[in-house]
């Protein structure tokens, strides 16, 4: 089982309704402040939301159009803030934006990517720059027409991971985290929070109490509070649905793409394990119920004729092997459309009875630390355990303490420890678990002391220490979320690994 401290006698200081990256952030915080905190997730940590992003740490340049300027330079300040907690998960990467006469004047580009370099202070990453593509390696995969653009940077990260290494530090930190659980309802009694929950593993209902909650249910923020709480709240979320497809990789060097589409949106084009290519993003909006979402036939055709209006090599719908698709619980601010509403976000508190809700509208993958650190000062004059001193900003995630030199040293480290490891496999153990790599690792002096080769690279081993310590619970956890080595295991290795965890469950 994945560590989580068990229940209070009491109780907790603090209950937090979404396992996704502001609850699990949050958790985190809380729980390093000395609070006693229960999170609790319907399904898998990361299961919605937070796995469906494209996988960026960024200010967000496009922001910057939309006049976000707080937003943007909170989250500059935090790229290099994360860049240095979780070096294993994230890294910084170079953004090509190809110009032409038909998207945004170079000028305004020019001017608006000088900004981002310098909104924040204390940059690390390489500023922005002009580009020839007729001299320049990163021009090889486009289009003839486009004659010259620019570089900036930017961050990477692995986003479920992200979500899982705070829920982890959280647990470690005395937290207790619970999975496949449900808030069936809740109400105020004599001060505290008195909360039904579901176990959704063996269907049983019991209750907790709390003297204060966390509404960070993402998508149903604004539900959890009118259907599940039945309380009035004027504030909510506007939906929009993110789409996302996978081909085989379209070119070489570990750049990235940026294109501007004639529509004014913007798409990725991003290296995505190591074989691949991750195109996206789509903004529609999304008036139905939230929940599991999935990418549409006119958004496949959009993402791959948005990529071959400026590549050479074209790509069709035949030519994607994986599509993911996510809703982001955006605050309404009224915008008319979709990619123009804030991805701000909003904190609201509500203290009736003495017993504190705070409910957290909108937020970004970026920003996910500093929210957790106002959600937990705006509590604290209502809610004293988690008033301590703000401390996650300097302190690593797990694993995220490699080591001197960074990533390339850290995994030179490991391949003088384990020299028996084949090169991907160290690679990939360092690259989503920095240190704690040894840990799966053990007393192993060879690679059948790893366990079972379930595919690939994955081991027993492995899959074992995702499920005893990483809460994963179905094969779905073990390559979609904790890693992409769905995308690399055929059919009958994934059916492999399925039966392994549910032997493991039984």
């Amino acid at each position: 089982m994945a560590k989580s401290s068990t229940s209070t006698s009491g109780p907790y200081d603090v209950l937090i309704i979404g396992g996704g990256v502001n609850g699990a952030g949050i958790a985190r915080d809380a729980a390093g402040r000395g609070a006693s905190v229960l999170m609790v997730e319907q399904d898998d940590l990361a299961s919605y939301t937070s796995s469906a992003s494209t996988k960026l740490i960024h200010g967000g340049l496009r922001y910057l159009e939309y006049y976000e300027f707080r937003l943007v330079r909170e989250a500059l300040t935090e790229r290099e803030r994360l860049l240095k907690i979780a070096p294993h998960i994230i890294w910084p990467m170079h953004f090509v934006l190809p110009h032409s006469k038909t998207d945004r004047p170079a000028w305004m580009l020019r001017a608006g990517l000088f900004l981002y370099d310098h909104l924040a202070s204390n940059m690390t990453l390489p500023k922005s720059r002009a580009v020839n593509f007729s001299t320049h390696s990163t021009g090889v995969p486009l289009k003839g027409d486009f004659k010259k653009g620019f570089i900036y940077s930017d961050g990477w990260v692995q986003d479920s991971r992200l979500v899982v290494l705070n829920a982890m530090d959280a647990a470690e930190r005395g937290a207790d985290i619970r999975t496949r659980t449900r808030l069936i309802n809740a109400k105020r009694v004599n001060g505290l929070w008195e909360a039904e929950l579901e176990d959704r593993t063996t269907g049983e209902n019991y209750t907790v109490q709390a003297r204060g909650m966390v509404n960070a249910a993402g998508p149903w923020v604004a539900r959890l509070l009118s259907d599940t709480l039945k309380l009035p709240n004027s504030k909510s979320v506007r939906l929009v649905k993110g789409s996302h497809i996978v081909v085989p990789r379209l070119f070489d060097g570990p750049q990235a793409y940026i294109f501007q589409n004639p529509d004014k949106r913007i798409v990725f084009a991003i290296p995505y394990e190591q074989k691949f290519t991750l195109i996206g993003t789509t903004d529609e909006a999304w008036k139905e119920d939230p929940g599991k979402v999935d990418i549409s036939p006119e958004e496949v055709s959009y993402l791959c004729s948005s990529v071959n209006r400026y590549f050479k090599k074209n790509i069709k719908e035949q030519d994607v092997v994986w599509t993911y698709a996510g809703l982001r619980p955006l605050y309404d601010d009224a915008s008319a459309n979709a990619s123009a509403v804030t991805r701000d976000y909003v904190l609201d508190l509500d203290t009736r009875d003495n017993a504190p809700l705070l409910s957290i509208f909108g937020g970004k993958i970026t920003t996910y630390r500093k929210l957790a650190e106002h959600a937990l000062e705006k509590l604290a004059p209502v809610l004293p355990a988690v008033a301590g001193r703000s401390w996650t900003a300097e302190k690593a995630l797990p694993g995220g303490d490699i080591g001197e030199g960074g990533f390339a040293a850290a995994l030179e480290r490991l391949t003088r420890a384990a020299p028996w490891l084949p090169e991907s496999l160290a690679w990939r153990l360092m690259r989503n678990y920095g240190s704690r790599a040894y840990e799966i690792i053990g007393d192993a002096s060879s690679l059948d002391d790893m366990g079972e080769l379930l595919g690939v690279d994955l081991t027993s081993r492995e899959v074992d220490y995702l499920i005893e310590r990483e809460w994963a619970r179905s094969d779905e956890d073990v390559l979609w979320r904790r890693s992409k080595l769905g995308l690399h295991l055929n059919q009958a290795e994934r059916q492999k690994v399925a039966a392994y965890v549910a032997a493991r469950k039984a």
